[in-house]
């Protein structure tokens, strides 16, 4: 399983990495805008993510417009709904309205901070990326 994680608090992007690093490549962005063209560039190498962990609190472009993007850029490329990375969304953030968005916007989980281990695991088996 080949993971991006996008996160600019170094404490969390340890935690992410710690949890993750067993099964496969984990790889880091600290904004936005290198989330996107990370994403993009596994798309365009043939050799795109699994899964990605994303915060939507990120400089330069929140986790919502990175989503928003990703998807745009699979739907361009001929990935279909349902075939793409797989997106955790792991946020402080526990209101309605930014929950609600990010499952608009084709999340396939969201996780509040601070993380939970099991809860990411289990998200993970749930999603069929590991046993």
């Amino acid at each position: 399983m080949k993971t991006l994680i996008v996160e600019d608090d170094f404490t969390c992007r340890l935690l992410l990495q710690e949890i993750l690093k067993g099964y496969g490549p984990t790889h880091i962005a600290v904004n936005g805008t290198e989330a996107v063209a990370a994403v993009e560039n596994a798309i365009k190498t043939n050799e795109p993510y699994d899964f990605m962990c994303l915060d939507i609190m990120i400089p330069e472009k929140n986790g919502h417009e990175v989503l928003r993007e990703i998807k745009e850029m699979e739907e361009k490329s001929g990935i279909g709904p349902g075939k793409g990375i797989k997106v955790a969304v792991t946020t402080g953030l526990k209101d309605k309205t930014n929950i609600m968005s990010a499952f608009r916007e084709q999340c396939d989980a969201y996780l509040i901070k601070p993380l939970d281990q099991e809860k990411l695991l289990g998200e993970l088996r749930k999603l069929q990326l590991i046993k």
